[in-house]
């Protein structure tokens, strides 16, 4: 995951500087693929899981009522 200062560093190489988008993909060692994502995004979008945790199935008072 890239931090948010290496977002704006992209981003304003890109938009203010005028450089091209493979030119800034070289200077900071990225895809030009992850360049293109960085100017989609302000900020580095957050991880959200697609489905809840999977809880284990194992009763409650089973754990606690072993013998080790």
């Amino acid at each position: 995951m890239f931090e948010v200062e290496i977002y704006g560093r992209v981003r304003r190489a890109v938009r203010v500087e005028g450089k091209s988008q493979r030119a800034v993909a070289r200077e900071f060692g990225l895809s030009r693929e992850t360049v293109r994502k960085m100017l989609q995004y302000a900020v580095p979008p957050g991880y959200q899981r697609q489905r809840p945790i999977k809880r284990p199935k194992l009763a409650r008072g089973w754990a606690s009522s072993t013998p080790f």
